[in-house]
């Protein structure tokens, strides 16, 4: 009687345990799709933020002034200002500069990089609102 008993006993654990499997499973899958639910909604608002900053026709000056003076070398400037391509350019340099500057090129590259980004800076900057937004957003003039 006592492995009747036992063999009683383990088929119902066995029962709870599939069942208990099953609920975790469920649960975790459920988990799952608020995940990826409120990640999707995270990466919407991120892109609509992002196109409000790149695509407005609001006057872009300051940031893209101080962007260029601190970060130029990386052409964060550039991409804010919608000049993507020229930004990657600016963005790879900068790697190529960081990576060959064990051989000694790559001080000169970063330097480039580092003056096109300070020169630029100060040239956003100085010019007025209306010059600089007709010169660099309406006007879509890339380099200085």
């Amino acid at each position: 009687m006592s492995e009747e008993t036992n063999e009683g006993l383990g088929d119902d654990l066995k029962d709870k345990a599939k069942k208990a499997a099953s609920e975790a499973s469920e649960k975790a899958s459920e988990f799952a799709d608020d995940v990826k639910e409120s990640a999707k909604e995270f990466s919407d608002s991120a892109k609509e933020e992002w196109n409000k900053v790149t695509n407005s026709n609001d006057n872009k000056k300051i940031l893209a002034g101080i962007l260029a003076i601190i970060l130029g070398s990386l052409g964060i400037h550039k991409f804010i200002l919608g000049y993507q391509k020229e930004g990657i350019i600016l963005l790879v340099a900068t790697v190529i500069g960081y990576a060959t500057s064990c051989i000694g090129i790559g001080f000169f590259i970063l330097m480039a990089t580092g003056a096109v980004g300070l020169i630029e800076g100060i040239i956003y900057l100085t010019k007025s609102d209306e010059e600089f937004y007709n010169t660099y957003q309406a006007g879509e003039k890339p380099w200085f």
